[in-house]
């Protein structure tokens, strides 16, 4: 895959369309799907409860679907709970898990609980993102949480879960480009709203983004410009 400035469209393959709302529909589940049909989005990120409707409306367009646990609220669910909703989420057909980890956990020194709770959920079998939310982290902190999610099995560093915790920028993405081993790779997530913004963060070595504006990011639109989500 390449991807160019100048053309959007070149983007939406290291997209992974994000809709995670309260009161979300069947409706706009299904709309949901087919815009990461139409458009070639890398993913549908959609909540774990409706992975098995996104399942069914993407068969057979090549689009992946993804999910997330212990998410927007992260670090607030037991590991047990965490290893079985993760169960559940692959048994449903999903093919990548993004997860919230336990943030206080690493800051108590309890480093072998957090690494515990990442491996729970790497062994329900499918691809794991880690969310790290590294402004929260020392940057002591910073090469634990990487390492341990590593060690755990992690197969995507993500540097946080939402913009509410940080803008995803280049910086944090070279950063963690710079310590992932060979075969972990990076996403970025954080109100990505732009086309600038989206190929910054390609360019410093993300290969994928989270965005519930990749439409508009891909089209131009200007949805993307006003910052719809923090997604």
């Amino acid at each position: 895959m390449s991807y160019s400035a100048t053309d959007p469209r070149s983007l939406a393959p290291y997209i992974q369309h994000t809709r995670i709302a309260v009161g979300m529909t069947r409706d706009n589940l299904i709309a949901h799907c087919h815009e990461a049909a139409e458009f070639g989005f890398d993913a549908a990120m959609v909540p774990a409860s409706w992975v098995p409707l996104a399942v069914d409306v993407l068969r057979g367009t090549g689009v992946k679907v993804a999910s997330a646990l212990d998410f927007p609220t992260v670090g607030v669910m037991t590991s047990a709970g965490k290893a079985a909703e993760a169960r559940a989420i692959a048994d449903a057909g999903a093919d990548q898990l993004d997860m919230g980890v336990q943030i206080g956990w690493l800051k108590s020194g309890m480093d072998d609980e957090f690494a515990g709770d990442i491996a729970g959920v790497v062994a329900a079998g499918i691809p794991v993102k880690v969310m790290l939310e590294l402004p929260l982290l020392t940057p002591a902190e910073r090469d634990r949480a990487v390492d341990l999610a590593m060690d755990s099995g992690a197969a995507y560093l993500k540097n946080a879960s939402s913009g509410a915790v940080e803008v995803a920028n280049p910086d944090s993405i070279r950063y963690l480009v710079g310590r992932a081993r060979e075969g972990v790779r990076v996403k970025a997530s954080g109100k990505i709203t732009s086309l600038a913004q989206a190929v910054s963060l390609l360019d410093a070595g993300a290969v994928l983004l989270g965005t519930s504006s990749g439409v508009d990011i891909v089209t131009g639109g200007t949805r993307a410009a006003a910052g719809v989500s923090g997604y």
